[in-house]
């Protein structure tokens, strides 16, 4: 029976509407949903992305689905019901967790389950305290100089340390070193010297722990909770490898903080000094736990979110050539005899920003953008309850022709202003999401791509052998390339 206390709200009308109870869903098991057909390799959870494209092949735009003992996921597939989801959101948008085991984890080590597992006032006042160093274009610029100085450093690692063919080996390893450098220099004005300096095997060990954690999340996301009662073999290694990469950065910002209060207390520090946490600890509404858990993520985020994207992107640049020499182009007749980069140079990069657009259609990292409901909705005419968990998977469209002409072309120049192409829907491709919680670290992640793509092209041709393999994804909480990719960098 519908619930009559479901008042939906939807910009349009529509003949009838239909109850949630009857929203399409694969086979469900009591208690346990439809966990059965993870455990039986029917769905691969290596693949989720594929189960995703399956679901909505099967059951249609509106999909339930439940997984063990957690709370049901509604996926949304339609870009029209992903606009209706944002347009009636209000400033404190409600979200579920990327990962409910690294929220579990610093809560077990009585740690802030920080920005991205916050909700409500709590995420709200956050924000607000981060507002102006890391949401907006020109705050974030500032430190385009720190991102510069240490991609040049990565310029030359590649050039000393190709193979006769060009190549790097484990190109995953020296881009997450590189941006957990990156990383290091803004948050804690200080070279960390995982790029080729005395902490490199730091650095290694950083980056594998980071990849082991995601590996197993995503593994725990389709397992039954026994984790919550009893200390399973997956959930041990999950917590030896979160405490290697939180316990690193917490003694990098504690040594901070130290040195900062004795620059301040001896009025000596200058005004390029520390930045990043400064601007943090001068914001009254920010305590210096919230300043922790803020530089904490921004530290660590890149290894999971830049890095592949990156890979995708240099993957995109080798394999289509003409593209490659377009970008390279625009960057010769940008730049022209200037070595340093600055914002203006940036902005003109219009072609290398689309090459990173086409690159996340062709290539997402990630499945959804995650949202709790406050208000009851119609999606696709189904019913939806407040407080229901929506999973926007979007990526199922990003190769149909429904929305992109010739889809499996790579075609930068469809996202260029004035392009010939039929307009895109706005809601379709939103890595970072959109509105109110858009990713707190969009403006960093942008600029580092933007900054690295430039720097790559400017000093080497890319070549993808013929005989190479072809990209394909893992679903290791967010989606990366599965294999090392054999890039040749050619000195230009």
């Amino acid at each position: 029976m519908r619930n009559r206390f479901l008042r939906p709200i939807c910009t349009q009308a529509v003949p009838y509407t239909k109850s949630f109870d009857s929203i399409p869903r694969p086979f469900q098991l009591p208690l346990l949903g439809n966990w059965h057909l993870y455990k039986l390799g029917i769905y691969n959870p290596r693949k989720y992305h594929q189960v995703l494209l399956d679901l909505y092949k099967h059951y249609g735009p509106v999909v339930y689905e439940k997984v063990g003992l957690d709370k049901p996921i509604i996926h949304v597939f339609e870009p029209d019901d992903v606009q209706t989801v944002y347009r009636n959101e209000d400033k404190t948008p409600r979200i579920f967790p990327l990962s409910e085991f690294t929220k579990a984890y610093r809560q077990q080590e009585r740690m802030s389950t920080g920005l991205g597992n916050t909700n409500d006032d709590e995420w709200y006042r956050l924000k607000n305290g981060i507002r102006h160093l890391m949401l907006k274009t020109n705050s974030v610029q500032r430190f385009l100089k720190d991102t510069e100085t240490v991609t040049d450093d990565l310029v030359e690692v590649i050039k000393k340390y190709r193979d006769d063919q060009g190549r790097i080996g484990d190109l995953r390893q020296l881009l997450g070193r590189w941006s957990q450098e990156v990383a290091g220099q803004i948050c804690f004005d200080k070279r960390l010297g995982y790029l080729c300096g005395p902490n490199e095997s730091l650095g290694k060990r950083i980056v594998q722990a980071n990849e082991t954690v995601f590996r197993l999340g995503a593994l725990l996301k389709f397992s039954l909770p026994i984790y919550n009662y009893i200390r399973t073999p997956k959930w041990m290694k999950l917590v030896e490898n979160e405490h290697i990469v939180h316990k690193t950065a917490l003694q990098y910002i504690n040594e901070s903080f130290t040195r900062i209060d004795k620059l301040l207390e001896t009025n000596s520090i200058k005004d390029d000094q520390y930045t990043f946490l400064i601007t943090l600890l001068q914001k009254d509404e920010l305590s210096r736990k919230d300043v922790t858990v803020i530089t904490t993520s921004l530290f660590i985020d890149g290894l999971s979110t830049t890095v592949p994207v990156l890979i995708n992107n240099l993957y995109s640049l080798a394999t289509n050539q003409q593209v490659q020499e377009k970008a390279y182009q625009e960057i010769c007749r940008v730049c022209s005899d200037k070595d340093d980069l600055d914002a203006g140079t940036l902005n003109k990069l219009t072609y290398l920003k689309a090459i990173i657009k086409e690159t996340f259609r062709m290539y997402p990292n990630g499945t959804e953008v995650a949202r709790i409901n406050k208000k009851p909705l119609i999606l696709s005419n189904y019913e939806i309850p407040p407080e229901s968990n929506l999973s926007m998977n979007m990526l199922v469209h990003f190769k149909s022709p429904k929305y992109f002409s010739d889809p499996e072309t790579f075609k930068p120049e469809r996202w260029l202003r004035g392009a010939e192409n039929s307009p895109i829907h706005p809601f379709l491709l939103t890595p970072f999401g959109h509105g109110a919680r858009t990713c707190a670290g969009r403006k960093f992640a942008e600029q580092d791509l933007l900054v690295s793509l430039y720097k790559i092209v400017k000093n080497f041709k890319l070549i993808y052998p013929s005989n190479g393999p072809r990209i394909d994804f893992v679903f290791d909480t967010l989606i990366f390339p599965d294999k090392d990719l054999p890039i040749n960098f050619i000195p230009r």
